[in-house]
């Protein structure tokens, strides 16, 4: 019974992540202008994470990744790699693919024992200045310590059209799907603001955990 709620999960996840690119792909924006930087702090019910890099051009950024896994007791430390894949640039949306990945090592929080970690996967969203919509997955190979593999889907809409320089507001809803979670399949309601070179999103999750994101460009 385990197994086919986890299978229907899935398909549901599956099904949902194929609506959602319908209409383009787009772009999670891990890649900034070039010369940016950019500062990433997250929390959500599995895992906390820092993530900073620098951009030399508009094709790609270079940076360090940190997380930990507070379920699974341990932490991850990687140089992670985010390249452009394609842009689609029309007059009232627009669109991005970016490939992510990493190499870096994990460390068991529970004593002594460490192995060298990889991840890899793909960001994608769609926007305009009234909807959102975006996918992103990763797989993370770690030995012994940690294997997984997450997808991630959401959908937004702005209650109001801001001017330029005003504070944006989304109200959004994530799916989340990672069959090794306490609570493999989840949704959370959220809502993001943004001005300028400063994001920040709140929400709670199906499984009662808060999530927290701010992001900042320089």
């Amino acid at each position: 019974m385990k197994h086919t709620s986890k299978f229907n999960a899935a398909v549901a996840m599956a099904a949902l992540c194929g609506l959602l690119l319908l209409p383009m792909m787009a772009h999670a924006r891990p890649v900034s202008y070039p010369g940016g930087i950019t500062v990433m702090a997250q929390k959500n019910d599995e895992v906390t994470s820092t993530h900073v890099h620098y951009s030399p051009t508009a094709k790609y950024s270079i940076g360090h990744r940190f997380e930990k896994h507070r379920e699974d007791n341990f932490q991850l430390q990687a140089a992670q790699l985010n390249y452009l894949v394609n842009r689609w640039n029309k007059p009232d949306s627009q669109a991005n693919l970016y490939f992510k990945t990493g190499l870096g090592g994990a460390y068991n929080d529970n004593g002594p024992g460490s192995n060298l970690a990889a991840f890899a996967g793909i960001a994608a969203d769609w926007e305009t200045r009234k909807y959102f919509v975006s996918y992103e997955n990763r797989y993370l190979e770690a030995g012994k310590i940690a294997s997984s593999f997450e997808q991630r889907a959401r959908v937004g809409i702005a209650p109001y059209v801001a001017e330029y320089g005003s504070i944006h507001t989304w109200l959004m809803l994530e799916a989340k799907y990672n069959e090794k979670d306490e609570d493999p399949f989840t949704l959370t309601p959220l809502v993001r603001f943004f001005k300028g070179p400063a994001l920040l999103e709140a929400g709670v999750s199906s499984s009662g955990s808060a999530l927290l994101n701010f992001i900042y460009r320089y």
